[in-house]
């Protein structure tokens, strides 16, 4: 055995005489590296040593084991070409071994030097391609298997000519399945879109992309499909691959951050709506609490302005309901009597629900208090009342009930009695895989335009944040139930002013100065105080104010918090520094529209007259240093 110098690959000579294989290699060892050996075993010693050879040159006729022997041992764990050296008379044993597969061809002794080095040429470049496309194999397999995307290869008449198993997976089948069947077999009508673009891939000849879906709305499955023409060597089109991402994540948070942004948009347009229109409905309502004791001795007008007066404050409610979707809200829990909260209702169920649906309650009575937001929890019922409504587009029944339940050995709520709130339907059902995610906030099943995708999620958040739960039990085609479970309160619930009737004390009188750019709010104002006994000044704005004070002195200054110019808390701030002890009251109908320092009184708009005196004369009674 000898080692030649290093070339463009490695062959290996094998014949028992010496003298043929210095003959070959001194053909081959300005081409070759050339290794050489005249014992068969050793010839397969060095074969399994040296995986690069390339080309295997062998005798036929040798001691031990003949070289059609050799060579096809060889071939079971070598992928060296191997070409045998015999003479004429070897020809029965070289037709074997080329039917064995054993060798690629052979040479005749006394050979041709300009065949030999062909033979060998040929042979080495048959090597290196078939390395070269092992190696492609071996790559194309690996994607195959391993890339998270569903990857297949089509020839021109659709058929399925390779495939990962990812993609027999979305065909329902496995890969020996799938190949040499086209889609239409496999899938049936579903495969006609994909069919359809296929074929239009194929005759544009160009790369195409396309964003495609399945599955129920609201738990569709994306994907992003590229499809590539392959074209032979005509320049024809013979495959077409394909490349199929599941892009449902990220279309969920696009679809997300779509909808917050949305949402961003509506509270800046809700927070400036409230303002104004919170101004109007105290104008309104102010004007209304002042003209009723005037006309106490007309029953008829005073219906008229109590309708007027309701409608005023459903207008309040609605504000404030706009303003809980469009911005983080936190909860201000409280004893709340659920059955009252729910009776209180049905004028609210009726103007927001339509005329498809009757909506019935079935409240267990004697029920105590729960703690909890109660302007929230409306809101709560009110949403899944409206899911419940559009479950049932032709109309239907929604039933809300109340009742007392015993939960133990819930992982996610503490062992005890809770009151239950639940909404029940009629309606078309939620499928099981849409079920797990109506929670999630920003999903829904509306059309584009028609949700928002916080509904269910502002409930869930509800109930969590109240330390209760939210359980949702649907069936298909017969409707849905909904429960929301809330903890009992400690104590009774409080009784609001209004309901006992009973006015405040106005404390002594005082001079007020009265800040708003709106004339009628500020009027409005003003005859509130003056019929509790003091007396008012009216300023249009922060610069007017500071020249009335500077001018006169007062006790007390109401101001409004959104002005041109100069804002109420701007004023506020100007005043402490003249007079640190002059109180200042801050009336606002959106307190969300800037940073309100803590110390500083804020009164929301509208107010009653009663809620404006109690506040002045709270302020008064802390104030030092003020004069009548």
């Amino acid at each position: 055995m000898s080692d030649g110098t290093a070339g463009v690959g490695t062959i290996l000579a094998v014949d028992d005489e010496p003298d043929i294989l210095i003959a070959l290699e001194d053909l081959f060892e300005e081409s070759y590296r050339v290794l050489t050996t005249s014992r068969p075993a050793e010839a397969l010693e060095i074969l399994r040593a040296e995986p690069d050879i390339a080309v295997v040159l062998s005798d036929q006729r040798m001691p031990g084991l003949t070289g059609d022997a050799l060579l096809a041992e060889a071939r079971t764990f070598h992928d060296a070409q191997a070409i045998l050296l015999t003479g004429y008379a070897d020809i029965t044993a070289v037709i074997a071994a080329l039917n064995r597969g054993g060798i690629v061809g052979y040479v005749t002794k006394p050979w041709d030097a300009g065949l030999l080095r062909s033979t060998v040429r040929q042979a080495f470049e048959r090597h290196s391609l078939g390395r070269d496309l092992a190696t492609e194999r071996a790559l194309l397999r690996g994607l195959l298997d391993h890339a998270q995307d569903a990857i297949s290869f089509k020839d021109a008449q659709g058929r399925f000519v390779r495939l990962n198993a990812r993609k027999a997976a979305l065909l329902g089948h496995d890969i020996a399945a799938c190949l040499g069947r086209r889609e239409g077999e496999l899938l049936g009508p579903k495969a006609a879109p994909v069919t359809a673009a296929d074929e239009a891939a194929i005759r544009s000849g160009a790369v195409a992309e396309s964003l495609i879906s399945d599955g129920p709305t609201g738990a569709e499955q994306w994907s992003h499909v590229t499809r590539v023409p392959i074209r032979d060597a005509g320049g024809s089109i013979s495959h077409l691959a394909m490349i199929e991402r599941d892009v449902t994540e990220q279309r969920t948070l696009e679809a997300r951050l779509r909808q917050s942004d949305k949402m961003q948009a509506l509270g800046t347009l809700a927070g400036g709506i409230a303002h104004d229109f919170n101004n109007l409905l105290t104008a309104i309502l102010g004007s209304l609490e002042l003209a009723a004791p005037k006309v106490a001795d007309q029953p008829r007008v005073q219906r008229l302005i109590e309708n007027a007066r309701g409608a005023a404050e459903r207008g309040a409610s609605l504000t404030k309901r706009l303003l809980s979707f469009s911005r983080a809200h936190d909860l201000q829990a409280r004893a709340v009597d659920v059955n009252t909260l729910i009776t209180g209702m049905s004028d609210l169920f009726g103007r927001s629900l339509g005329g498809l649906v009757t909506v019935r309650t079935d409240l267990e009575e004697g029920l105590a208090a729960v703690q909890v937001d109660p302007d929230q929890l409306e809101l709560a019922v009110l949403n899944l009342c409206i899911n419940a409504r559009d479950a049932m587009p032709d109309g239907g029944a929604i039933t809300v009930a109340t009742r007392q339940l015993s939960i133990g050995g819930d992982p996610e709520i503490a062992d005890g009695t809770y009151l239950g709130i639940s909404v029940t339907d009629e309606g078309t059902g939620i499928p099981e895989e849409i079920l797990r995610r109506v929670c999630e906030p920003f999903f829904t099943t509306k059309a584009v335009g028609q949700g928002t995708g916080l509904g269910l999620a502002m409930v869930f958040g509800l109930a969590q944040q109240s330390k209760g739960r939210l359980v949702i039990d649907s069936v298909v085609g017969r409707g849905t139930r909904v429960e929301l479970a809330l903890p009992f309160a400690d104590q009774a619930p409080e009784q609001a002013a209004e309901a006992s009737g009973a006015a405040p004390v106005a404390g002594r009188r005082a001079r007020v100065l009265i800040v708003d750019d709106d004339p009628q709010v500020r009027h409005v104002t003003a005859s509130f105080l003056t019929g509790f006994g003091h007396s008012t000044t009216e300023a249009g704005d922060g610069e007017a104010a500071l020249r009335l004070l500077q001018g006169d002195r007062y006790d007390i200054v109401v101001a409004d918090l959104a002005m041109p110019g100069m804002s109420g808390i701007e004023l506020a701030a100007e005043i402490r520094d003249r007079d640190p002890h002059m109180p200042v009251l801050i009336l606002t109908g959106h307190a969300d529209a800037m940073q309100i320092p803590e110390d500083l009184p804020v009164l929301a708009k509208p107010f009653r007259s009663a809620d404006l005196a109690a506040r002045v004369a709270t302020l008064l009674e802390g104030a030092v240093g003020t004069s009548v």
